[in-house]
């Protein structure tokens, strides 16, 4: 193949600094904006690696929501009511609609719906380690709505005033509705707790087993990870530590309400204002990001499963939008 360009390599280098030139311009000009607290919108001009972190967390966020409807589907069959049988679907029909919301958010940084999807199955994509956990009892979704969904809305909350305008705008209705599958599944607890012995139990079981892996919902502590681009850029605001301890203490007062047991090592530290807490097992933590948790295989199976055997829907969908194409031109 011949070379069509005819500049000198003198020519080719001036291009090339000129570009440079510009590309350290724009960034100038687009971290003012993050400064003057903009949002950053899909058409405007925003560096790579910005793009890059969103797709990651986005599309990461995105796959959390959808990985998450498993546990608690595992229950609708088994819920003890029929009202909390209608709760349990309405929650994790919300659930479809936050992933749903965030993969339109992340499409919007050119990254296609099928290749995030492709990218979870294929375990290149992570979704959040508390999902690889079993939910064992009933006790368990409504710890799951109290603990889980508080430690999300923690995190999300500061989400709405993310850099990225979609992220930010998407963020503020996924909150409104987390809050309320927040208190849904503390309201479950509160009722059985006011049961049997036996609920009383199951209940301060599931406390036992969720809070921790809760608490590594927020990701490593900050002494693991380098100074982070993302609170430059302002799509974080708060450091994983800064979240971690916002949850925590906003938690145990709920918990002491419950007459549940509190985790030996968290005490009330009256010179900080915070409760102290132990160090969280990390290499627990790894062991699921990398795939060793109890339930990783089960969940990206069940996707791929899902995936596989509604591959006709959209087929079926596609064929039937063709359809209505084909009748409108002629029309």
């Amino acid at each position: 193949m011949y070379d069509t360009d005819l500049r000198t390599a003198e020519e080719k280098a001036k291009a090339q600094r000129g570009l440079k030139r510009d590309d350290a311009e724009n960034e100038a000009q687009f971290q003012a904006r993050i400064d003057a607290e903009e949002f950053i919108e899909p058409k405007d001009w925003m560096p790579e690696g910005y793009r890059k972190t969103l797709v990651r967390q986005m599309s990461q966020h995105a796959h959390s929501e959808i990985v998450g409807m498993l546990p608690e589907g595992n229950w609708v069959t088994r819920a003890p009511t029929l009202k909390r049988k209608m709760i349990l679907v309405a929650k994790i029909q919300d659930e479809a609609g936050h992933g749903l919301y965030i993969y339109s958010g992340a499409e919007t940084l050119g990254t296609s719906r099928e290749q995030m999807v492709d990218d979870l199955h294929s375990g290149k994509a992570k979704y959040s380690t508390i999902f690889n956990y079993p939910t064992m009892t009933w006790a368990d979704v409504g710890a799951v709505g109290w603990l889980v969904d508080g430690a999300a809305i923690t995190n999300q909350i500061p989400l709405c005033r993310c850099s990225y305008g979609p992220y930010a705008r998407a963020m503020i209705r996924v909150c409104k509705e987390e809050s309320f599958h927040q208190r849904q599944g503390y309201e479950s607890l509160l009722a059985m707790v006011k049961g049997t012995d036996a609920q009383k139990k199951m209940v301060q079981d599931a406390f036992d087993r969720l809070f921790w892996p809760s608490l590594m919902m927020f990701g490593p502590p900050d002494s693991d990870q380098p100074p982070s681009q993302n609170m430059k850029w302002k799509i974080k605001r708060f450091t994983n530590d800064e979240l971690r301890q916002r949850f925590v203490d906003a938690t145990i007062p709920q918990a002491e309400f419950l007459g549940l047991k509190i985790p030996e090592g968290v005490v009330w530290n009256e010179d900080t204002n915070h409760y102290d807490f132990p160090e969280l097992d990390w290499d627990e933590f790894w062991a699921v990001v990398k795939g060793d948790g109890v339930c990783n295989d089960d969940r990206l199976n069940s996707r791929r499963k899902a995936i596989d055997e509604g591959a006709w829907v959209r087929e079926a969908a596609e064929a039937y939008a063709e359809k209505q194409k084909i009748q409108q031109a002629a029309e």
